[in-house]
């Protein structure tokens, strides 16, 4: 290729030709954004990642010699410099998730998704990697558990950084998503399980109400913060919300039970009835770019007297944007955005084979 038609393809594609690191890049989302890339034509694509059997999975399923697998830990600030090097675009998804082995072990949590997002935000930096998207989640606003408190934490510190180092080659950005269907942990999977093996449902309260998003949705918000970002942004992708037991009454139905048994166990410590992806304050100064909002960076330098002698004017009340007030889905609505996700077209074709 020459450098003009280079030059050309870049501009149509900045993926083309780019080396792309994904931490974690062995789990639900770090998979999908794998496929997802090497579809695109880039260069190389890193996984660092500490899970070898996963790693010897994905490579004997990719079989591309594009991917180039890291055996390290994000908390290993070493393994994440040798991992960076050469790169261009950062997706940073290693986390501790879990919500009850975040809350038994906070520490590990701190050490994970606290400790680890600066080392690879400083790694990035310190390699001239030009963009870095880092994932949270909605568990991050008005945070009740450790895994939340923590993500939380992750974003202050991809801010921070962004607002310490203002002239950096480096865009530091977050993403904050709900639930993802069908994601590595998810309560769908578990359904379905329940619904093929005639058990009961078991939901912990079935009013409780969860942002519902693809794979394929999460990994297009990656890319828009790929793309779009200044340094220090927030993005969030709108998603429609349902009840918890409207989401597994949604699952049966599609196999074939109308009529499913629930058995209802109670809500679990470290558990909110509605999630929220934008506090009101957050709302109040964002950006609504159709399927996205972004909300820019706080960006007061480190004069400490802004925080304690300058205020802001507030605009009328607004509200958080939270599971409860976003779009609801019914049962129908439900099952229709079910029936979108490869899983399910997967699983459905099979029953009907």
């Amino acid at each position: 290729m020459t450098s003009n038609s280079y030059q050309e393809a870049a501009a149509a594609d900045p993926f083309s030709g780019a080396r792309v690191m994904i931490t974690g890049g062995t789990g639900s989302f770090g998979s999908t954004m794998v496929r997802h890339l090497l579809r695109r034509d880039v260069a190389a694509i890193h996984v660092l990642s500490r899970d070898e059997a996963k790693q010897d999975e994905m490579r004997r399923r990719v079989d591309d010699s594009r991917l180039k697998l890291f055996v390290g830990d994000v908390r290993d600030l070493d393994s994440v410099q040798a991992a960076t090097v050469g790169v261009d675009f950062v997706f940073h998804a290693a986390a501790l998730k879990q919500v009850p082995s975040c809350e038994f072990f906070p520490e590990q949590a701190v050490k994970t998704n606290v400790v680890g997002s600066r080392n690879v935000i400083e790694a990035a930096a310190q390699s001239g990697v030009r963009s870095v998207v880092c994932l949270s989640t909605d568990k991050a606003v008005y945070p009740v558990n450790a895994m939340g408190m923590s993500k939380a934490l992750m974003e202050k510190t991809a801010q921070a950084f962004a607002r310490n180092h203002p002239r950096s080659g480096t865009t530091v950005s977050v993403t904050r998503y709900g639930n993802v269907m069908y994601s590595r942990g998810s309560v769908i999977p578990l359904f379905v399980n329940q619904v093929l093996e005639r058990r009961p449902l078991t939901i912990t309260e079935p009013s409780m109400t969860r942002f519902l998003m693809s794979l394929e949705e999460s990994v297009d918000l990656v890319e828009y913060a790929f793309l779009n970002a200044e340094p220090g942004d927030l993005f969030v992708r709108k998603a429609p919300a349902s009840t918890v037991e409207t989401l597994a009454r949604a699952v049966a139905e599609l196999l074939g039970d109308t009529a499913p048994s629930i058995n209802r166990l109670g809500m679990r410590h470290g558990e909110k009835m509605h999630e929220t992806l934008l506090s009101r304050e957050e709302i109040a100064k964002a950006q609504d770019h159709g399927d996205y909002f972004r909300v820019p960076l706080d960006a007061r330098s480190l004069q400490y007297e802004l925080y304690f002698e300058e205020g802001e004017e507030l605009p009328a009340r607004v509200d958080d944007y939270t599971s409860e007030n976003t779009d609801r889905l019914d049962v129908e609505g439900t099952k229709q955005l079910l029936q979108r996700l490869p899983e399910f077209e997967r699983l459905l074709a099979g029953a009907s084979a």
